[in-house]
């Protein structure tokens, strides 16, 4: 594979930081921009090239130059937060994502692959789901589904390879649990680590499509070279719905532990159900490979090293 110059937002988060741990990997020379508003530094690999930007600001346009290849992860997530506030939510994941197509346009980018999210399913109810369908149900969802338009009109305006990628339940290390809410995987593995009791809503029968991170990254390193991916959309998911409850007894079972959760009332928003429809990145030949057990073992592991003694 011939060495590329790659440039990822959000550099410092979650996926981002994965992201760039293995474009490193694959001998790629990467740059990351990041405010560290929500991203940790210390997760940006040495090898990459940091710029500390707000991918709101003008500022970004320089690091744009001679780039071929941009991965565009910064966002806003957190959902209760991002309810909170619709203008901070807009202005970032809306405004922050048209600025960093607006540079790829100046610089001349080859190819742009960006985050969507599953939430813009949010208000059907019923799955799998096709990437043909959007509902959002959330300030958060919105955010997302305006940034797929505005994808689409630089896909169909200015001829841009670009790439949408509707992201399900991502989980594994470095997922950020110092959010708001945390996400369910992490919360999980901390309250048994802990010894709480995790709570269950309702009986714990709803069910959400878990992806390890390094499964969503292989699909990344596909669509970087594949060109059948410009200007289309993919669901990446593991195709499995499993149960609150069944990720819990998961969980518990990987720890040796028998704690009794907290009950509480169902939900009252949200989909009961997801299920990704992945037929459509399939056909590109590519396919989950880290299991539900595997990625919880990995997940477990970073979380007892670098997160249990923060707390």
């Amino acid at each position: 594979m011939n060495q590329k110059k790659v440039l990822v937002t959000g550099i410092a988060g979650f996926i981002g930081s994965n992201l760039a741990d293995r474009l490193i990997a694959a001998g790629h020379k990467v740059i990351g921009i990041d405010n560290l508003s929500y991203g940790l530094k210390e997760q940006i690999a040495p090898e990459a090239e940091f710029h500390k930007l707000d991918i709101r600001s003008k500022d970004i346009y320089p690091v744009f130059e001679g780039v071929d290849t941009v991965f565009h992860m910064a966002a806003k997530n957190c959902l209760s937060d991002c309810q909170r506030d619709p203008v901070d939510t807009a202005d970032i994941n809306v405004v922050g994502t048209v600025n960093v197509l607006e540079a790829a346009k100046r610089a001349n980018v080859r190819k742009i692959i960006y985050a969507e999210s599953s939430d813009v399913y949010s208000g059907l109810k019923t799955f799998p789901t096709t990437e043909e369908k959007m509902q959002p149900e959330t300030f958060y969802a919105d955010s997302k589904a305006a940034g797929h338009f505005f994808a689409q009109s630089y896909v169909k305006y200015h001829k841009m390879n670009i790439a949408g990628l509707r992201y399900f339940n991502v989980y594994g290390p470095r997922q950020d649990w110092r959010r708001t809410d945390r996400p369910i995987v992490s919360e999980f593995i901390i309250q048994l680590l802990r010894g709480e009791k995790p709570i269950l809503y309702g009986e714990g029968e709803r069910s959400k499509d878990y992806i390890y991170v390094d499964n969503i990254n292989d699909f990344h390193l596909l669509a970087m070279e594949n060109s059948f991916t410009n200007g289309q959309v993919y669901n990446l998911g593991s195709g499995i719905a499993t149960s609150f409850k069944e990720l819990l007894d998961a969980t518990q079972k990987l720890l040796g532990t028998k704690v009794e959760p907290e009950l509480r009332p169902s939900l009252s928003f949200g989909v009961e159900r997801t299920e990704a429809d992945i037929s459509k990145a399939r056909a590109l030949g590519w396919k989950p490979k880290t299991s539900l057990e595997e990625g919880l073992k990995k997940s477990v592991d970073y979380i007892k090293k670098y997160v249990i003694p923060k707390l």
